[in-house]
């Protein structure tokens, strides 16, 4: 039987390169989801675990939806917990974006904890996973950690206060700015695009890129994501699907119930159309 290639991370090569690669949201936490955008032009899809209902099983799933496309999968864990990193790993996750990282020691933890020893904590059961296509890939944990990406989250003002040892740790790949927990965080909860909030992440991107390392946001707003871009963020994800989804719905459900009029019986009067708000 023919041996099976070592999976290369495409996405954690476009980083190293300075390239700009565009992503999108996956909340709905359904392989179908995951596939129907495959095939939309992104360049990378994060498969969220933090605030959607994902566990192990259903990113594999989503993995699966994803392998025959060229687009990247980045997967986001409920939290930066050393075991959760290790199932995510055996599942074939080699892109990983950790939450609520404040300081510069739990980074390196998360670090230590995507490699196999000598140089991490990994755990050695790759000959019962995915990642290894169960033991189908030659010496597959000894080139493994070559191809772990590691992006952590910047959301707080610890995080904020932190950064520039955080960004120093060797091995953490990008830093990500959450806008929302970072906007409450600095008392303006709800304003993701508050002016203050935005100068802090202008002036995090700018430190994170000093240190050679790529940063990376949400941004659903076209305009703020190309502010974003165009201030040397590397990694940006410029939609999420459930929004997508309600907005496309809402618009075309309120585009015909604008329009349509009443079919009133005969010999009735017409009664005013129900607005749909």
């Amino acid at each position: 039987m023919p041996a099976l290639p070592h999976p290369l991370n495409t996405f954690k090569q476009a980083l190293q390169e300075g390239q700009q690669v565009i992503g999108c949201w996956v909340g709905f936490a359904d392989a179908n989801v995951a596939e129907a955008l495959a095939g939309c032009g992104f360049d990378w899809l994060l498969l969220d675990g933090e605030h959607a209902p994902n566990d192990p099983r259903t990113v594999l799933d989503q993995l699966r939806a994803l392998a025959p496309y060229p687009v990247q999968a980045v997967v986001r864990p409920v939290v930066g917990d050393v075991a959760l990193v290790k199932q995510y790993l055996d599942v074939g996750a080699q892109t990983l974006l950790i939450p609520m990282i404040d300081t510069p020691e739990h980074a390196a933890q998360m670090v230590s904890a995507t490699r196999y020893a000598p140089d991490g904590i990994r755990g050695m059961g790759a000959a019962l996973a995915r990642a290894s296509r169960w033991n189908q890939i030659p010496d597959y944990v000894h080139h493994a950690n070559g191809q772990m990406c590691l992006l952590v989250q910047a959301e707080t003002t610890l995080a904020l206060q932190n950064l520039g040892s955080i960004a120093a740790v060797d091995g953490v790949d990008g830093v990500f700015f959450g806008p929302a927990d970072l906007s409450a965080s600095m008392g303006y909860r709800g304003q993701a695009n508050h002016p203050e909030v935005q100068k802090a992440i202008l002036n995090g991107i700018a430190q994170v890129r000093a240190a050679g390392k790529a940063a990376g946001i949400l941004m659903a707003d076209k305009a703020m994501a190309q502010m974003y871009l165009d201030a040397g963020a590397q990694f940006v994800a410029v939609g999420v699907d459930t929004t997508l989804l309600l907005r496309a719905a809402t618009d075309l459900a309120a585009h015909f119930k604008h329009k349509a009029a009443p079919h009133a019986a005969p010999g009735t009067a017409a009664q005013p159309a129900s607005s749909p708000y």
